[in-house]
């Protein structure tokens, strides 16, 4: 009996073993088989192209012609133009911005006899925005306190007016001007800006040439006139570099109306209160308040937007 016991147990477990073999093979029959997807349909090139760019030939900056024959500004240009297409949001924000702060840009370079083609140059320094870079220089011209003062702007810990666009831009146009007189063009001018009157003077003596584009300066000063070259050539021709928009895709300032107030203000949250807006929206059109409160010790006539 104990013979045909384990007889009868050892033909169980062969044939559950087998069972269990042919199950398994059975299972891998079933298993799907992957391959390498050679789809050339789902190639990145056939929705994305990357093209070189075509310089325009007849470049200019403040009427004054780029010089294009020389190899090095061309492929300055070439580069800047490429960065910046191909960095597509932070130029569709270009677009976007400029709707809104042009129109207080443009009069005032007009009034001040500045080239409109400077306001290319506050796109660059800030992507118009009130930025701090970290050399300290602070708003959409992004003006060093020292240079702010200088021309004319109040800079202290209550009042910065580099964050007053209208008066920050006339401080801008005062330095260029003056710029401009010192060295003899607008591309000068608009170096210096970058560098410093004093920078791009020594460096033109030192180097016995009198040209921006003959002058071998730092990376970001040899950058610096062909990125607003670039900025004024994407933005002027949106539709050649791919850029598309409707009017209403654009930002734009809100209406406001101005007080004018020659005393101290104690609580500026209270006093948007009382013109029916809050201290967020009231610091929004007046960033130059930097506090809760205006001093004014002086009694000096300002200026606050108030949103309708």
């Amino acid at each position: 009996m104990k013979r045909s016991y384990r007889f009868i147990a050892l033909s169980v477990a062969v044939v559950a073993g087998l069972f269990f073999i042919n199950a398994d093979k059975s299972i891998k029959k079933t298993e799907p088989t992957f391959k390498a997807d050679t789809d050339p349909a789902k190639s990145t090139s056939d929705t994305y192209r990357i093209k070189a760019l075509k310089i325009p030939e007849n470049l200019t900056f403040a009427g004054e012609k780029v010089e294009l024959d020389k190899t090095d500004i061309r492929e300055r240009i070439d580069r800047e133009l490429l960065v910046n297409t191909y960095w597509q949001s932070n130029a569709l924000l270009w677009f976007k911005r400029t709707n809104k702060y042009f129109p207080v840009i443009e009069p005032i370079l007009k009034e001040k006899g500045v080239p409109d083609d400077f306001k290319y140059l506050s796109v660059i320094e800030s992507d118009l925005r009130n930025v701090t870079s970290p050399a300290g220089a602070k708003g959409m011209w992004q003006m060093l306190k020292e240079a702010a003062r200088e021309n004319g702007l109040e800079v202290n810990s209550n009042v910065d007016e580099r964050y007053h666009l209208e008066k920050a831009t006339r401080a801008a146009c005062d330095y260029l001007i003056d710029a401009k007189e010192r060295l003899g063009s607008w591309t000068l001018a608009a170096a210096a800006y970058h560098a410093g009157n004093y920078g791009i003077e020594k460096r033109l003596e030192e180097q016995q040439v009198s040209s921006y584009y003959d002058v071998l300066a730092g990376e970001n000063t040899e950058r610096y006139i062909p990125r607003i070259i670039a900025a004024k050539e994407i933005l002027t021709h949106p539709e050649k570099y791919g850029f598309e928009f409707e009017k209403d895709d654009l930002y734009e300032l809100g209406p406001t109306y101005t007080v004018e107030v020659d005393t101290a203000i104690t609580d500026i949250a209270s006093f948007a209160k009382k013109y029916g807006t809050n201290y967020k929206e009231l610091k929004m059109y007046n960033p130059w308040l930097r506090e809760n409160k205006l001093n004014n010790k002086t009694q000096r006539l300002y200026q606050i937007k108030i949103p309708e």
